[in-house]
């Protein structure tokens, strides 16, 4: 829960992106990646076959899933203790008081008490992030990442979301004290902006950071070129193709369009390349390019917006009766950062089946208008397959479990559509 600082700041849109990529978080990771292969030996004709669901993998996959999700509650548990330990303790007021004995001034008190406060949970939570994010994959054979890369990684992402996440605290704290009355109002607005551009300079200035993207060489120039085309044609101008070295952290595969405007780019996961066909990846790209053709970049950040400020206004008004409440000099006390969080917190966790349930109608459409513009069902259904196999993802999770926190339907389902698709193959 205490994480919903950072996700708040950042939009989560952003940071989402990158855990899918570097992570391979199983309840937030659901989607649509591929392969390619140009070498005719036994290997590939295996591989350009039609692949269905291996059920061992699936028995396999029921289990990682059941234990990630009950690390997350675990994880939900400690972040949802920490913060009321922080309140009900006084140690929010009393950190206040010590460090305003080295300053008086709002900025520097604000960026005090968030790194303390926020260097201890990161201390705190280590142990489960280590066994998570590195232990449990390696444990079910999805991972392949070094402890000193795991180590890198975290490192990165922490000065990341850090620098990231203090400078939106200090805006929305900011706007706390000159405007307390509407700061919920221009936090809302100050969060879009701050979203559109950091969607533009992700992949440009943020993901190189985890992984080396170089344009695909010549072995892959034709299915470069058959990429962008299907690009063009949905209306969609991208900076080129790219592969990155996904295969130094995991065995899974991911693809996608990233950025936005003069940014925009394919990127493929290397593992992608050598494990699907390339109708496969066309079938899939063609579902990532429907999200840009429903527009789904700026509904998904105009419905974003309106939770994040109906959150905010929320925020704004357990601010004004908690401050009271805990002793503290007002809303814009940092001594409230706490409450903020648990408020933030407690408010994403009962909108969680709103925006998984938005997201996966969204996926709907951008699964329906990849097979209308392909024409070819069977690769769709072969490259989801593929997917739940690599992946180690569950194909078909109890309804419960996907209407709180699949962001895409299940895969079972998706499967079982494009395999009803009337239009034909190709």
């Amino acid at each position: 829960m205490i994480e919903v600082l950072v996700n708040f700041c950042l939009e989560m849109k952003l940071l989402i992106i990158i855990s899918d990529f570097y992570h391979h978080q199983h309840s937030t990771i659901s989607v649509i990646l591929n392969q390619q292969s140009a070498i005719y030996n036994q290997k590939c004709y295996n591989r350009r076959m039609s692949t269905s669901i291996d059920p061992e993998r699936q028995e396999k996959a029921k289990v990682y899933a059941r234990i990630q999700r009950r690390l997350m509650l675990v994880d939900l548990g400690i972040g949802a203790v920490y913060l009321l330990a922080w309140l009900l303790s006084g140690g929010s007021l009393a950190l206040r008081s010590g460090l305003q004995a080295w300053t008086t001034s709002p900025w520097l008190l604000v960026a005090g008490f968030t790194i303390i406060f926020g260097g201890i949970y990161v201390i705190i939570d280590l142990p489960l992030s280590y066994y998570s994010e590195f232990t449990l994959p390696h444990r079910f054979d999805q991972s392949v990442e070094t402890l000193g890369g795991w180590i890198k990684d975290q490192l990165i992402g922490l000065a990341i979301a850090g620098v990231l996440g203090l400078v939106m605290l200090e805006a929305v704290y900011w706007l706390l004290r000159i405007s307390p009355g509407f700061w919920w109002l221009w936090a809302g607005i100050l969060l879009v902006f701050f979203t559109v551009i950091l969607s533009n300079l992700a992949p440009v200035l943020i993901m190189p950071l985890f992984n080396k993207f170089v344009p695909l060489g010549e072995e892959h120039a034709e299915l470069a070129e058959r990429l962008t085309r299907l690009a063009a044609r949905a209306g969609t101008k991208v900076q080129g193709v790219f592969t990155f070295d996904m295969s130094k952290r995991t065995k899974a595969a991911n693809a996608g369009l990233t950025g936005m405007g003069n940014t925009r780019r394919i990127v493929l996961g290397d593992t992608l390349i050598r494990e699907f066909t390339p109708d496969e990846i066309e079938t899939v790209l063609a579902h990532e390019l429907g999200h840009q053709v429903h527009q789904d970049i700026v509904l998904g950040i105009a419905f974003g917006s309106l939770i994040n400020l109906v959150g905010l206004f929320l925020a704004a008004v357990v601010l004004r009766w908690g401050a009271a409440a805990m002793g503290a000099a007002g809303p814009s006390d940092p001594a409230t950062l706490p409450l903020f969080g648990l408020v933030m917190g407690a408010f994403g966790l009962v909108t969680m089946p709103l925006t998984a349930g938005w997201s996966r109608w969204r996926e709907s459409l951008a699964d329906q208008y990849a097979l209308e513009s392909t024409h070819n069902s069977s690769a769709f259904a072969s490259a989801l397959a593929r997917l739940a196999n690599q992946n180690l993802s569950e194909a078909d999770p109890e309804p419960w479990v996907e209407f709180l926190l699949y962001s895409h339907p299940a895969l079972s389902k998706r499967i079982r559509m494009a395999e009803g698709y009337e239009g034909g193959h190709q």
